[in-house]
């Protein structure tokens, strides 16, 4: 019998009362391309939820009960099955589109900071081996503005993994609050910094950090 993998999403949403600002743009060579892939792949959904909804639906043929089955592919067991996914899809379906996210450098280098730290432990969750939370690594190369948001996937990804991830994330597989999708979908994110990389116990984790705004500090120093 096949070994069987689990999906597994964590979220994080805090916002502040602090002064809305739009961040600059920059350039995105200092992103991977699977990291280029899932902010692509924000915008994409951001942009036309409508279309987006029938990659969730090309989902549908792969399940067995709980079982997600891609061809090829080691089982992944989920908790609600088939119905989160039409569910998401439905959910698509009705909402406006958005704003794009632009991309951070500082934001991405807190993504980094969690992933390098978490990644070697094996340890999940949205606080840093020396306490920190995700504002405070936002804070570490920047000034985020307005609020700050966390989502973090783990599997087996590759470098072609940026819209599987974002899809797992819109499903958001056993979370009542739908909170990653929430995060996804809040209107008042207007910048995202993501990092990927390896993990002990769930081989690649990635960090996707929100803000309604970032004004990078120079040089990216602390």
């Amino acid at each position: 019998m096949p070994s069987i993998r689990c999906l597994v999403t964590l979220l994080a949403l805090f916002p502040l009362p602090f002064p809305l600002s739009v961040a600059s743009s920059h350039q995105a060579a200092y992103l991977s391309r699977l990291e280029t892939g899932i902010l692509t792949e924000h915008n994409l959904v951001r942009e036309n939820p409508r279309e987006y909804a029938a990659h969730l639906e090309a989902w549908l043929q792969y399940f067995e009960g709980t079982l997600l089955q891609f061809p090829g592919e080691i089982p992944l067991r989920t908790q609600e099955g088939a119905t989160a996914v039409e569910e998401a899809a439905d959910f698509l379906k009705s909402v406006p589109r958005i704003d794009t996210l632009r991309t951070s450098r500082g934001l991405s280098r807190a993504a980094a900071d969690h992933v390098s730290d978490q990644g070697p432990l094996g340890a999940i969750g949205h606080d840093g081996s020396d306490g920190s939370k995700p504002w405070d690594r936002s804070s570490r190369y920047g000034t985020w503005l307005g609020s700050v948001g966390e989502n973090i996937a783990f599997g087996t990804y590759d470098d072609d993994s940026g819209r599987r991830i974002v899809m797992q994330l819109l499903v958001d597989d056993g979370v009542p609050e739908r909170g990653h999708r929430s995060n996804i979908f809040n209107q008042d994110f207007r910048v995202a910094g993501v990092a990927c990389g390896t993990h002990a116990t769930y081989e690649v984790m990635c960090v996707i950090v929100y803000a309604g705004g970032y004004q990078e500090r120079a040089g990216g120093a602390r």
